[in-house]
């Protein structure tokens, strides 16, 4: 693994991208830290940092742990002492220390209440009023701590705010002379963030991606937008707001707006200089090139602006009057528009700008109130910019309250790559990683990028600690499978259950088990009761449910490791996609056993989905079938992929579908679990399942050390020494 990660770095001629399938658990993210940040030492000019992102909170603290214990062993085998910066950044939220704006219970309110104590203008305004309220700890950061570079360190995000304490600094704005930044995907993806976090960051740099399976889908995310008529009534308000204040402006201090007016004209580079306070106003989705031009005439000034804007929300409502669905390409939309109420694409293009530009002149200090407007204004950017990989769909229902008529515009991307495309042309490595990307070679497809190298690494094993099995039949010889034909049968529901209490009867400790979706967890459930098998189940283990309350499940997870601690026992039913099936580790004694109950597929019947099938089959020759099964596997493999999380960690991996025997789903697994899957483990039925896991947990429960693995699959500081080894590392980087 290190060896073709040396490649990609060292060879100068085949400085690139990679995509890396590492088993979960067996230290992907320590492996990729240690080549990286040697390199960083040894070649200070070729990579000046590393760009590390995770999904949550949680995971990037794991990996600032990991870069703790890397640079705690440099220190102890060099005798030198580190030099290196390193920082997790998150939202304001989490790093926020000021007392009355941490205790804000919502990121928008956080983000919007910190704006109103430090944007310019308020800062401003207190040469001429020494009562207005401002943020003595960003105070103290502009007049010291910027010019001041944090000390060498590894730090969390409670080391920083209690750095940040110590000195009385801002915590959020510590990162400007970091080695190495570790932080959430949308600080590089999403476009109304990443021009501002990272756009100091040099072409040098190394990006990784981890847990990136879902990456694909982020960046979808990030580039869609969804208007309801809730949004709509929010923003009228919003442009009232905004007419009236400009009235008031008008009367009182008219060369502000005149002044305003005269660096449109000049550009909105010029109109837009802003301190780094003002980020919330910020909607970068401009390409450069178009930001040196001077704004339309049409909404240079305020008034016509505002006016602009009206016409606008009020086309949007009549768009929203709608009794049946509606899809249309962006250039229909603007065709569409132009002839109905005679908007023109170029001030649309420009209207996120113009907002930002108008916001920061009008001095509006509570800025989260103006989501609304601002939602809208991106909107008409976007749609405006892009005329290819995004659709408009116009439905009269929403998905959750399909009875009621609650009309909805989703604005969806369609392609990916649009958002990832600046990161792979800004940085010289970006690196893709999960323990699920299984099969590798759709990734550079969908996301439209060409890698030096792509690899699939297996796990090497002192004993074989993972036992993957196929159940697809139940003792009755009746095929169990979630498919829509079958997942209402009597029948397989039973057999289902029975397979759990089966299983609740021999493995110790905790089971997790996966459904396909909330609706088809409650549905069993209710079966099984009525049943009588959860009463069985519940003389073997105790039972607890994810639901998509965060709260709830956070309880419910806590309660569960609390019952696996004490030895009770516990079950824990949970969702594909869902929030246990991302990120939660279930470490030994937490996960002895991980139950997917059917085939993960997405809902196939939304419009949005069935929009994007339409696109990957006609750009990018991806048949539907292919991408929803790729997509059914790589979650099914994150979720049975929860129980190993090492290698002196075991588990059971249960597929119970009988469609997980077919090559065609099989194949799509990642390589580590493949590779343990025989004859032997498919199509089998509860008893033999039962058999087999019951050998399987025998052979486990033998003592079994760390220092077992030596020499098999943990080398020795010998064996990494040997002269054998170091020309193996040479030969393969030089094959790279």
């Amino acid at each position: 693994m290190m060896s073709l990660l040396t490649g990609i770095l060292l060879n100068k001629q085949s400085l690139g991208h990679g995509v890396l399938e590492m088993p979960s658990g067996t230290g992907k993210t320590i492996s990729l830290l240690s080549l990286i940040v040697a390199y960083q030492r040894t070649y200070p000019l070729e990579v000046t940092k590393l760009i590390y992102c995770s999904r949550t909170v949680p995971e990037i603290e794991k990996v600032i742990e990991e870069l703790r214990k890397l640079m705690e062993f440099y220190t102890k085998e060099t005798g030198e002492k580190n030099n290196f910066l390193a920082l997790a950044l998150s939202s304001r939220k989490n790093l926020c220390i000021h007392p009355e704006v941490s205790s804000l219970r919502f990121g928008k309110e956080v983000d919007g209440k910190c704006h109103s104590l430090t944007a310019s203008y308020i800062r401003a305004q207190r040469h001429s009023n020494p009562n207005q309220p401002v943020c003595r700890f960003y105070e103290e950061f502009d007049a010291v701590g910027r010019q001041v570079p944090i000390p060498s360190g590894i730090y969390n995000l409670d080391d920083l705010k209690a750095f940040g304490r110590k000195k009385g600094w801002c915590p959020y704005y510590l990162i400007l002379h970091a080695n190495i930044v570790v932080y959430s995907y949308h600080y590089l993806l999403d476009p109304k963030i990443a021009d501002l976090v990272s756009k100091e960051l040099a072409k040098k740099s190394v990006v990784v991606f981890d847990e990136a399976h879902n990456i694909d889908n982020v960046c979808i995310d990030s580039m869609s937008v969804n208007i309801t008529r809730r949004t709509l009534d929010r923003c009228q308000t919003n442009v009232e707001t905004l007419q009236n204040t400009i009235q008031r402006i008008k009367e009182t201090d008219a060369a502000k707006l005149r002044e305003e007016y005269r660096r449109l004209v000049e550009g909105l580079k010029e109109a837009n200089v802003a301190r780094e306070t003002d980020i919330y106003l910020s909607n970068p989705v401009l390409p450069d090139e178009i930001l040196q031009e001077a704004v339309p005439g049409s909404i240079r000034t305020a008034e016509h602006f505002v006016g602009f804007l009206k016409r606008f929300l009020e086309y949007l409502k009549a768009r929203l009057r709608i009794h049946h669905v509606v899809q249309e390409s962006s250039p229909q939309f603007l065709k569409d528009i132009y002839e109905k109420v005679c908007i023109d694409r170029k001030p649309l293009r420009f209207c996120a700008e113009r907002l930002r530009s108008l916001l920061r002149t009008l001095e509006i200090a509570d800025i989260a109130d103006f989501s609304a407007v601002t939602l809208i204004s991106n909107f008409a950017t976007l749609v405006s910019t892009y005329s290819k990989g995004f659709t408009i769909i116009i439905e009269p229902f929403e998905d959750k309250t399909p009875t009621i008529v609650n009309p909805v515009l989703h604005f969806s991307c369609m392609d990916p790559s649009i958002a990832i495309k600046p990161v792979f042309e800004r940085f010289q490595s970006v690196i893709i990683t999960s323990g699920t990307l299984s099969p590798l070679d759709i990734y550079p497809r969908i996301l439209d990028f060409r890698p030096v190298t792509m690899a699939s690494f297996t796990m090497t094993l002192a004993r074989t600690c993972l036992c993957p099995l196929i159940v697809g039949r139940g003792n009755d010889q009746v095929a169990m499978s979630s498919k829509f034909e079958t997942r209402e049968d009597f029948a397989v529901i039973r057999n289902y259950g029975n397979l759990l209490l089966e299983m609740s009867a021999i493995v110790p400790d905790g089971i997790v088990a996966f459904f396909t979706s909330y609706v088809y967890m409650e549905n069993i459930v209710a079966s099984w009761y009525e049943q009588g098998i959860l009463e069985n189940i519940q003389r073997n283990k105790l039972i607890f449910i994810e639901t998509q309350d965060a709260a709830e499940t956070s309880m419910a997870l806590e309660k569960y490791q609390e019952a696996c601690e004490n030895g009770r026992g516990a079950i824990l039913l949970s969702v594909a996609r869902g929030k246990v099936s991302e990120g939660i580790d279930f470490v030994h004694h937490f996960g002895r056993a991980v139950i997917m109950f059917g085939v993960p597929y997405v809902y196939t019947q939304s419009r949005i989905l069935k929009a994007r099938l339409e696109y990957l089959r006609d750009q990018f020759q991806i048949r539907e079938n292919d991408f929803l099964t790729f997509d059914a596997m790589r979650h099914a493999a994150q979720c049975v992929g929860r129980a190993i999380r090492g290698k002196t960690d075991y588990g059971l991996m249960i597929f119970a579908d009988k469609r997980y025997a077919r090559a065609d789903k099989r194949g799509k697994l990642p390589r580590w679990i493949q590779e343990h899957i025989t004859d032997g483990s498919l199509n089998l039925t509860i008893d033999e399942t039962v058999q087999l896991s019951k050998h399987f947990l025998r052979q486990m429960a033998q003592p079994f050390r760390r220092e077992d693995q030596l020499g098999l699959s943990l080398l020795t500081l010998e064996q990494l020494q040997s002269e054998e080894m170091l020309q193996k590392i040479s030969q393969i980087a030089q094959q790279v």
